[in-house]
């Protein structure tokens, strides 16, 4: 096929689409069933609305196939896990009573079940399910939601193209089975797992599919020749199946490298790949190995990430680069679409012409489908959407919100001394202690307590003009005067005010600081029914006033233990916003530590002696291929020693991470000097704080011994339990003990018994501990 007839036969299309409905009718409707409220046949039917809503809307808007499969209840990963049969021992009879139920006791647990380990999905804020495999996992096939999905669009009139997650990703993403030994590999389980996708590609062929995706983004991070010799297997065999669909392989989020060879021999009839900037490398590459003859090249030109408008001229010139590589050449996102809003025509508080520089879902899907019109057409089929584009692009480059020379003049200003403590943690541990005078195993939380009914309703009453401010604030002490007896009367040491004032903890920072946006509509999902809004960091960023200090000056007036200040730091107020994409990250995280020093300045100087500085996307904004490790961390650890390097010697500094691996980055751990870290540790059973011990952590940590993403309550003997093997790992006069995140999405009954419980424990453990092994 020639160039000029590859690109006549473009396409648009898309990987996947936001979930939740354009009001979260999802989220809605899914608490609803938890709670009892809503029938499970209510359930499904207000699913099965949201997928033809969304599926008309693709094709109406000119995508010529639509992505099937990729809805979930929950997650995606658990779908898949489901669809394989590797449902874990504990669970099976939950299964086996109700298919439904048993699904979200997978994802949840119940009061008598752990649910599965939950970790980021990538670099993104996504959270999936973590396989549990082991030697005896025996795999079954299970096509049911994936066969069903796909008659529904065939019902509709539409061209279908069901999303799978591809055989090796979902075994490099899965981890030992609690009990099996932790050097078992589950990509050795490869050759069992494969007879059950040819299965189930059989039944959707049977069902009508002419394509299925198969996604392995796993392939785009660092793999040793084992693991790729395990992905040609896998799709040598796929590929040779007699009765099957077309098979169209994807994978995005970074460039595939050693594997692009693997895919591009591997007898399947088409690649998707990303050619974002941070996939660049795709493209030469990809003339590297001598194009995808007589395969389909599905081009991920449209950032399926972050919410700024394509450049159109440079994408376009990328496509008609990739003519020549390829028979057939469609234009799509560079992922799937579920890690953006819906749709910014819906957000009306932010300047018409700042809007103009935003794509959500709804805009990039209409960029797709220009883009797919320009290459097979010709740029004079789209003059005029050329021409908008280009004044838009020039609007956001000319604009004062992204240029401010105060900040940049101050940035420019930090030297190596600005990022260091005055004295080394063996000096300050020790005015720390003397100043704090905390007992062994001293117990804390991680900052947020319940989001109740309440505090939502006090906040649309201000919202509305019911109450105001004067009354609002009333409510927030009132709040915080519950939360703080709470905690005294319960025994926690070291005390937080709970954070009621706050909606989200990145969005209530980014509300009072310079260059910052906020949406009213832009949800994005985070892990099942919890979904964040992603303010948009659009300019230079400075802190015009104190965010946080007034709260928490209160709730110290009302107690003499310590409570903690509490912030967002400046790694993730990047990584859980929409971030600019025309300047490096590491600048713009120094003009956001810049910001934040001033907070913990003013925290101190308020008389506050513990200050916790919050990064969890530490991990998760760590780039996929090694060679790219050292450049992130460099300015990702210095812009948090430079949020807290200020402060004095017997003033505490604490982080926070959770919900990713950690063991490969101990050493950025290291790096940060904060005072104590505490970490998720329930769901993975305390792997961390080994992981901290083989590394010879030297400071303090607070492994997690109470999971909050579910609703049950751990016994004190489970909470002693953990924190023993905690123990074994962290000496006594270094470990703290914590639940494992913020508790804003828990009840206030969970929230009490479950804390009481972590309490006694630690009182327990450490009347335990003999002098000798303190």
């Amino acid at each position: 096929m020639t160039p000029k007839s590859a690109a006549a036969a473009a396409q648009a299309t898309v990987y996947g689409y936001p979930r939740q409905g354009p009001n979260r009718e999802l989220k809605k409707a899914v608490e609803g069933y938890w709670k009892g409220r809503v029938t499970a046949d209510a359930l499904r039917e207000t699913a099965a609305g949201l997928r033809r809503t969304n599926w008309r809307r693709l094709a109406d808007a000119g995508i010529h196939e639509v992505p099937t499969g990729d809805f979930s209840y929950y997650d995606h990963m658990l779908d898949t896990s489901v669809m394989v049969g590797a449902v874990p021992a504990r669970h099976r009879a939950a299964v086996a009573a109700d298919t439904l139920d048993g699904y979200f006791a997978m994802a949840r647990g119940t009061q008598d079940v752990a649910p599965l380990e939950m970790t980021k999905w990538f670099d993104t804020n996504y959270h999936y399910l973590v396989p549990e495999l082991g030697p005896d996992t025996v795999f079954g096939a299970d096509p049911a939601k994936q066969v069903a999905e796909l008659k529904e669009a065939l019902a509709l009139g539409l061209d279908p193209r069901p999303v799978l997650v591809g055989p090796v990703t979902y075994l490099l993403l899965a981890k030992p089975a609690p009990g099996v030994p932790a050097d078992f590999e589950p990509l050795t389980l490869l050759d069992r797992l494969l007879p059950v996708y040819a299965e189930i590609l059989g039944d959707l062929r049977a069902a009508g599919a002419g394509w299925v995706q198969l996604d392995e983004p796993a392939l785009a991070q660092d793999r040793t020749p084992a693991e790729l010799n395990s992905a040609a297997r896998a799709y040598r065999d796929l590929g040779a199946l007699t009765d099957r669909p077309k098979l169209l392989v994807a994978s995005y989020f970074d460039r595939l490298g050693e594997a692009l060879p693997v895919l591009a021999k591997a007898p399947v009839d088409g690649l998707a790949l990303d050619f974002t900037e941070r996939a660049a490398g795709n493209l030469e590459d990809l003339a590297a190995v001598g194009g995808l003859r007589g395969k389909r090249l599905v081009a991920g030109v449209v950032n399926g990430r972050n919410i700024w408008i394509n450049d159109y001229e440079k994408s376009l010139a990328t496509l008609g680069t990739l003519l020549g590589l390829a028979d057939r050449v469609d234009v799509a996102a560079s992922c799937s679409l579920l890690h953006v809003p819906l749709d910014a025509d819906a957000e009306r508080d932010i300047d018409p012409q700042i809007v103009r520089w935003l794509a959500f879902a709804r805009q990039k899907t209409t960029e797709i489908v220009t883009l797919a019109k320009g290459l097979a057409q010709g740029t004079e089929a789209i003059t005029a959407e050329l021409a908008s584009n280009r004044a838009d692009l020039a609007s956001r480059a000319g604009s004062a919100l992204t240029h401010d020379p105060a900040v940049r003049a101050r940035t420019a200003a930090v030297t190596d001394a600005d990022g260091r403590r005055s004295q080394p943690y063996a000096e300050r541990t020790a005015a720390q202690r003397a100043h704090l005078r905390l007992p062994l195993l001293p117990t804390t939380t991680i900052g947020s307590f319940p989001q109740t009914d309440e505090l939502r309703a006090a906040r649309a009453d201000l919202r509305a003009g019911r109450i105001d401010t004067a009354g609002y604030e009333e409510r927030i002490k009132d709040e915080i005067r519950d939360v703080l007896a709470f905690q005294e009367k319960a025994g926690i040491d070291v005390l937080v005010h709970g954070e009621p004032e706050r909606n989200d903890m990145v969005q209530y920072f980014a509300e009072q600081l310079t260059g910052y946006l906020a949406t009213q509509h832009g949800w994005v999902q985070s892990y099942g029914t919890r979904y964040v809004r992603p303010p948009v960091l659009a300019g230079d960023i400075s802190r015009p006033e104190p965010m946080t200090v007034r709260w928490t000056s209160y709730a110290q007036s009302l107690t003499e233990r310590p409570v903690k200040g509490m912030l967002t730091g400046p790694v993730t107020m990047l990584a859980w916003s929409f971030v600019r994409d025309d300047q490096p990250l590491g600048d713009t995280a120094r003009q956001v530590a810049l910001a934040l020093r001033d907070e913990v300045d003013d925290l101190e100087a308020a008389g506050t002696s513990v200050i916790q500085v919050d990064e969890p996307a530490l991990r998760e904004t760590l780039p996929l291929r090694a060679a790219d490790h050292a450049g992130y961390l460099e300015w990702a650890t210095e812009s948090f020693r430079l949020t807290t390097s200020g402060v004095r010697p017997d003033t505490q500094i604490h982080t926070h991470m959770c919900y990713a691996e950690f063991g490969d980055i101990v050493q950025a751990i290291d790096d940060l000097d904060a005072d104590v870290i505490s970490l998720e540790a329930a769901r993975s059973h305390m792997q961390v704080a080994t992981e901290l011990a083989e590394h010879g952590y030297p400071r303090e940590a607070g492994p997690g011994v109470y999971d909050i993403h579910s609703p049950r309550v751990p016994s004190a003997e489970e909470a002693a339990g953990l924190l023993r093997k905690g123990l074994e790992a962290i000496p006594a006069e270094r470990l703290w003990v914590n639940p494992d995140c913020g508790l804003k999405t828990r009840g206030w009954p969970e929230t009490r018994a479950s804390l009481e419980n972590l309490v006694t424990a630690a009182r327990e453990v450490r009347s335990g501990l003999t002098a000798g092994d303190a």
